[in-house]
């Protein structure tokens, strides 16, 4: 089968999905004309941009690492295709995170920018995990700020970006545009909501002016619709608790804030059957949780996340659509046996539309 041939039939898959969905089943086959037309033509086709939207959604229902899918049909979709310089892709990334933050009530956002074409060098790539992250910087009594950030980091001062090395510096934009060199931008801070973290009772947590951004954007993978790639496509939710004080906040190889929590509660640490680090761990999400709702910032337990997730299985399959699902990753970092997913099992079968991982647009 030769490269057209593949690209028609997954273009063919997803019209016939994305269509008889929207209950636009009259207009397939003249769908599928132009689209085979165009194809034969170019070598690949454009969507539309009812296309590109009901795609992205779907790319988020099929997403098998995602226990917050059951609010699939909510995201927002900006279509950023047409954009050609850093500057106005850099625009347009603040709008996104603008109007996903929107004053705290987050917004499920993606804005998606220019297709791959096939032999060509990406029009728009994005050197950020996420829009948002802190940095990372070696030393000799340590790492200051985030661990996981210290390559990107290095590669941002090489571009000549400065940050004030504490353990919150938000790192810039970095932008590449048609594989020339990256452009990096820092972001109006007067765009990014962050929350300082204390305890709804010990107010000690406080003092270590722990603090976190209150959006998470992803802005590293790749959105595939109807076998199109889409290389920048950021897109947010809202965080589950657990990825900030079990995870972020909590990980040895991240800030490792566990020794700090238990010391500020007399935690007995002198041996670990004490169960020193899950108390730790519990009072942080506790932290973490008051902190952002009592900052009007949309967070989600993971207990409730695990309920939503039961109704996204429950419509599922009242939709007729099988539930795939990684279990390693639908299952929360706290107590996950309290939560009814973990003692399911999940066909992990990738299911197009997705959003796939992909090799970094520079080396690390």
């Amino acid at each position: 089968m030769d490269r057209n041939e593949t690209m028609y039939r997954a273009a063919e898959a997803f019209v016939q999905q994305c269509y008889s969905e929207l209950n636009k089943q009259e207009s397939i086959k003249s769908r599928l004309v132009e689209i085979k037309t165009e194809i034969e033509q170019t070598g690949t086709y454009t969507h539309t941009a009812e296309e590109i939207s009901h795609g992205a959604k779907m790319a988020w229902r099929n997403s098998n690492r995602c226990i917050g899918r059951f609010f699939w049909q909510t995201l927002d979709v900006f279509d950023a295709r047409d954009l050609r310089t850093a500057e106005d892709v850099f625009d347009a990334l603040c709008r996104h995170i603008e109007y996903a933050t929107n004053d705290g009530r987050i917004l499920p956002t993606i804005t998606v920018f220019a297709q791959r074409s096939e032999g060509q060098t990406d029009r728009i790539r994005l050197w950020n995990h996420q829009l948002l992250r802190y940095a990372g910087y070696e030393t000799e009594e340590g790492v200051i700020g985030d661990q996981w950030s210290v390559s990107f980091t290095r590669k941002c001062e090489a571009l000549g970006w400065r940050g004030e090395r504490t353990d919150y510096d938000l790192l810039p934009l970095v932008i590449q545009v048609d594989g020339g060199e990256p452009e990096w931008f820092d972001i109006p801070a007067d765009l990014v909501k962050e929350v300082a973290i204390r305890h709804p009772e010990n107010r000690a947590v406080a003092d270590l002016n722990v603090k976190w951004y209150g959006v998470p954007i992803i802005s590293d993978m790749l959105l595939e619709i109807g076998g199109i790639q889409y290389p920048a496509a950021p897109f947010n939710g809202w965080y589950m608790e657990t990825e900030i004080g079990a995870r972020n906040l909590a990980d040895t190889d991240r800030y490792d804030l566990l020794p700090k929590i238990a010391s500020v509660f007399d935690l007995d640490t002198s041996r670990v059957s004490t169960l020193w680090k899950d108390r730790a761990l519990v009072e942080l999400n506790r932290a973490v949780i008051h902190s952002f709702r009592e900052d009007g910032v949309s967070i989600v337990d993971h207990h409730t996340a695990a309920e939503q997730f039961r109704q996204f299985e429950n419509r599922e399959t009242e939709s007729g659509r099988p539930v795939t699902g990684d279990w390693s990753w639908l299952i929360p970092p706290v107590s996950p046996a309290a939560t009814h997913v973990f003692h399911k099992q999940y066909n992990d079968e990738v299911v197009t539309p997705n959003y796939h991982y992909q090799e970094k647009p520079y080396k690390p």
